[in-house]
């Protein structure tokens, strides 16, 4: 939700309070080719839109053709994106980041990429915002006996076929519900177009693991905070509170990942690679800025002044407490 300005007045009758404000520019990055995702356009630009951001600009490579992607073209229009300039990779976020002749300098560059794209947003933060360095996607999900196996596999597969680097993990604490998912995994892939992607995925970097009990796959699960975690548990709400760290949350057996991924509401942008100890999903507070300001009556003001000055008198700063001294 969109955060709201805040002013709180003290008995003495100091106000204290804090504006908060849409950034000017922002710009997005939609990759092209291969990972060209119109529901990427609408997730990074939709709060940018609510939040109240005066413009915003799109860098996406064009096709072999020259032209561009025309669904990613379309979701740009609905979601309300200002301009379009056809170029990617990490010198479109140079150019954002920047400023160049044609390509507006902007406050912030959200938006998914390849390695090159996300260390290239790392280099430029500070001149910048960012909104996270992402790395390849990841899915974990916990399941108990009355998960379904048929489920489990697709859900897996859904993110392994991503990227050969994708992460697609199962914590269970039941033995059958272990083995049935591998016999899915083994029969559903052969039907599916990315295939060769998904089978090096899970070769690499998919387990399954079985545990004694829901609680020791919930530790390891707040451990690994993976990008997107499925809770396929009986009662799966019970266990909401005891997750500590994830991007993404997906309650019981009805709510896979491509759900929240295409239509749910809340934000496909999600933090990777153990960061959603510290990150958090894409929203409409990514793309506001705020500013804190106080106003002080003489009164109040002389209420404060020997405070004020013995701390910057033992901090050396002596400019800071004459600050405080002539108004005495």
């Amino acid at each position: 939700g969109l955060q709201e300005d805040f002013r709180y007045t003290r008995p003495d009758g100091s106000v204290l309070g804090q504006k908060v404000m849409p950034l000017e520019k922002v710009g997005i990055y939609v990759p092209g080719g291969s990972a060209a995702y119109p529901s990427s356009v609408l997730m990074n630009a939709l709060p940018a839109k609510i939040a109240g951001v005066k413009e915003i600009i799109m860098v996406t490579p064009p096709g072999k053709d020259g032209k561009p992607n025309k669904n990613i073209m379309a979701a740009a229009a609905i979601a309300g994106v200002d301009r379009v300039f056809m170029t990617g990779g990490a010198q479109a976020v140079a150019a954002l980041a920047y400023g160049t002749e044609t390509i507006p300098k902007v406050d912030k560059i959200t938006g998914p990429g390849n390695i090159y794209v996300a260390t290239a947003k790392k280099l430029v933060f500070g001149l910048c915002d960012i909104d996270m360095i992402a790395g390849p996607s990841e899915i974990l999900i916990l399941a108990d006996e009355t998960a379904n196996p048929k489920f489990l596999a697709a859900d897996l597969m859904s993110q392994a076929e991503h990227d050969i680097l994708a992460s697609a993990i199962l914590l269970t604490t039941s033995e059958t519900i272990a083995k049935e998912t591998v016999k899915e995994l083994k029969k559903q892939v052969s039907t599916l177009e990315r295939n060769n992607i998904i089978i090096e995925s899970l070769q690499n970097y998919g387990a399954v693991i079985v545990f004694d009990t829901i609680e020791e796959a919930i530790n390891i699960s707040n451990k690994l905070a993976p990008e997107h975690l499925e809770i396929c548990l009986k009662d799966p709400m019970d266990y909401l509170p005891g997750i500590k760290n994830a991007g993404s949350i997906f309650l019981g057996n009805y709510s896979p990942e491509p759900l929240g991924d295409y239509f749910a509401g809340p934000n496909h942008v999600l933090p990777t690679g153990a960061t959603a100890k510290f990150f958090s999903p894409l929203s409409v507070s990514d793309f506001v800025k705020k500013s804190n300001y106080i106003c002080f009556s003489q009164n109040a003001f002389e209420r404060a002044a020997d405070d004020v000055i013995i701390l910057a008198d033992t901090e050396g700063l002596t400019a800071h407490a004459n600050s405080i001294k002539v108004r005495t």
